[in-house]
């Protein structure tokens, strides 16, 4: 197979994998398993896995300045962002939270927009028109129909993963910029996996009284969800660039609304559809910048720091 074809199936595979998170994290849910026992232990298996991907690798450790910034990432803005993300499968559908947490990107961007003196983003129309159609979609989504009982809380709480990721993004371009990614991975998710262990400990939040089966299902959202969702991306990356490798991960939510419809019988209504479309749109002209995608040179973002895209869902 060809490098560039091989870099593409890589990263579909990665968004298929981040795409069936949020039904992974439903079936957890039926056997009993409570969201910050389901965190703690997904963080913790993969972190786990991504230590000894470090290990065999042989990678480098960064500075301890590094170390200690994606540590407290992933205790602070990880765990907060996944905690919200979670928290919002428990109280409306799965297809409506993965198209809302996907206005990350358009956030992501309005945010640099107004740090453009640090991060050199122009407001070009091209862009300023995708960040329209976001804000359009995201309304047509919200206003579109009430199905699947749609409640206040739990689209408050998609969205507001959907911004707490965005800052997370900002952040660690300025802090772990080079960092290679797999030491960056098992770093935020050694922080996110202390955070959420301290929360459950002092909460009595941690249950590990839930069926067997929840065992599967948390073990599926960490290692396929996280740890071979994350790899698949970072690998495809250096065979096809990140422009590429982003706008093929924009059928994430696709996965996520087409098993949702399958398995659960969600429906979103026809203005909803229409919405998602339009977000998912301005995700591709936002990362479609001219030349980005022909000219997209793998070897120039081979050592990328941890792609937005790949440790999120992460998100969640």
């Amino acid at each position: 197979m060809k490098p560039h074809r091989h870099g593409i199936t890589l990263c579909v595979l990665s968004a298929c994998g981040f795409g069936t998170m949020a039904i992974f994290a439903k079936e957890a849910y039926a056997a009993g398993v409570g969201v910050v026992t389901l965190l703690a232990l997904r963080f913790l298996m993969a972190a786990a896995l991504f230590w000894a991907i470090v290990a065999v690798r042989d990678v480098a450790m960064p500075p301890r300045r590094v170390v200690l910034a994606g540590l407290a990432l992933g205790a602070g803005g990880y765990a907060a962002q996944a905690g919200l993300y979670f928290g919002a499968l428990t109280r409306i559908d799965a297809s409506l939270t993965s198209l809302l947490l996907y206005l990350y990107p358009s956030i992501v961007f309005a945010g640099a927009l107004l740090l453009r003196a640090h991060t050199g983003e122009r407001p070009t129309p091209r862009r300023i028109g995708a960040l329209a159609l976001a804000t359009a979609g995201t309304m047509l989504v919200l206003l579109g129909g009430h199905v699947g009982g749609v409640d206040g809380l739990g689209v408050a709480m998609a969205v507001g993963a959907a911004f707490v990721y965005a800052g997370y993004i900002l952040v660690a371009d300025r802090l772990v910029g080079g960092t290679d990614p797999f030491a960056l991975a098992a770093l935020v998710t050694t922080g996110a996996s202390a955070s959420t262990l301290a929360v459950g400990a002092s909460s009595g939040g941690l249950d590990l009284g839930f069926a067997p089966a929840g065992w599967g299902w948390i073990a599926a959202i960490a290692v396929g969800s996280s740890v071979l969702g994350i790899s698949a991306f970072f690998v495809g990356l250096r065979s096809v660039g990140p422009a590429t490798a982003s706008i093929v991960s924009t059928i994430e939510p696709a996965v996520t609304v087409g098993l949702a419809t399958l398995i659960y019988g969600e429906v979103l209504g026809p203005a909803q559809l229409a919405g998602g479309v339009l977000v998912l749109g301005a995700v591709v002209i936002l990362q479609l910048r001219t030349g980005t995608v022909p000219g997209d040179d793998p070897a120039a973002h081979a050592t990328v720091a941890a792609p937005a895209r790949a440790l999120a869902h992460e998100p969640a």
